[in-house]
């Protein structure tokens, strides 16, 4: 089993940990309404998509 030789210091443990963090929700605005929504996804208020000319429309069976 392993154990540590010397006691890692507050600085020292919390230097290592600064990446490890909430990171915040990238958005970008849809084009054709200009709903802040979330990337590489179809807009929920007017359904379109970026990667299709017309609006895309979810199935509803």
């Amino acid at each position: 089993m392993a154990v540590p030789k010397r006691k890692i210091s507050k600085t020292r443990g919390r230097k290592r940990r600064t990446h490890i963090r909430a990171r915040s929700i990238q958005t970008v605005v849809c084009r054709e309404c200009h709903l802040s929504i979330l990337p590489h996804a179809v807009c929920p208020r007017c359904g379109h998509y970026a990667r299709f000319d017309g609006p895309v429309v979810p199935a509803n069976d």
